[in-house]
């Protein structure tokens, strides 16, 4: 059988005060209940308490020494790309290597604004870096954008980049410059149509057919919130159609959730990235955690 990896989004700070968490303490509990990552967003500036993602994984690959380290997503352009790259690299070294490098570009205006980069210049600014990144972690003398060079001194090697979303965009940068496809909140099917493209447009750039992660949400066990609850909430944030996202969510008992997430990996995915909702973070952990051996069965 074909191998299946599930990580989880680490707690936010509300849910760590809720649940007398830290980052040490979550990802210790994610690796000994046996789940295969770690992952953290990036943001800036978005109007909640939010940790910064080199330095929360920093931390969660201080702990542990299994799992995967990875950003869900980082978001490169809005830094310097040498600062970028430097992170980039230090997390790889700091982890022995177990950094998967998820990227994207996106975030609201705002957040371009306080790190004073021009919104409309996003996309560029992605593929500009994931362009120049291979040639800086490898510490080679690396020309940059404005027409200076940079060299870092930390040389690690490239860990796998999994392109964000799941737009037309990013399947193309994926195709072209990434080692995955990482769209989030998508069904099966929309899985499966996504690959067909994938391995078209990355056949075009003869490159290999990029592997696919999802990003998903859960909620599992007696007591969890509803998928409806869930589907609510993520049709109000990412503004869509409550029907479009009614079958996203995975809810219900661990067994229910390995038969959903088996519909993904027969659509195409080979990992799966889960933010968990619920009172109890690390109970949460336990029964995907549980799912995840059903699964692998």
């Amino acid at each position: 059988m074909e191998r299946f990896t599930i990580g989880v989004i680490l707690p936010g700070i509300p849910v760590q005060r809720r649940d007398g968490l830290d980052l040490p303490a979550a990802a210790r509990h994610a690796e000994h209940a046996g789940l295969d990552g770690v992952w953290h967003g990036d943001h800036l500036a978005v109007g909640a308490p939010t940790l910064d993602a080199p330095v929360a994984l920093a931390t969660a690959a201080a702990v542990t020494s299994r799992v995967t380290i990875g950003t869900s997503v980082l978001v490169p352009a809005l830094r310097p790309l040498a600062w970028a790259a430097k992170q980039i690299a230090t997390l790889q070294h700091v982890s022995g290597g177990r950094l998967v490098l998820g990227v994207g570009s996106g975030g609201g205006p705002a957040q371009w604004a306080a790190a004073g980069v021009p919104y409309a210049e996003r996309g560029l600014r992605t593929d500009t870096a994931l362009t120049l990144l291979p040639g800086l972690l490898s510490g080679e003398r690396t020309p940059l954008p404005d027409g200076s060079a940079a060299e870092l001194s930390l040389s690690v090697p490239m860990p796998p980049v999994w392109v964000g979303n799941a737009s037309r965009a990013a399947l193309r940068r994926a195709a072209r410059l990434g080692d995955g496809w990482f769209p989030s909140l998508i069904s099966p099917r929309e899985v499966a149509d996504g690959r067909a493209l994938l391995n078209d447009l990355a056949g075009e750039h003869g490159r290999p057919a990029p592997v696919i992660a999802i990003g998903c949400s859960a909620a599992l066990g007696p007591g969890a919130p509803s998928r409806a609850e869930l589907a609510a909430g993520i049709a109000s944030a990412y503004d869509r159609p409550v029907a479009d996202v009614m079958d996203i969510p995975l809810t219900g008992s661990p067994e229910q959730a390995a038969e959903r997430l088996a519909a993904y990996r027969e659509a195409g995915a080979s990992h799966a990235v889960v933010g968990v909702a619920g009172d109890d973070w690390r109970a949460q952990v336990d029964l995907l955690a549980e799912a995840r051996a059903l699964l692998l069965r």
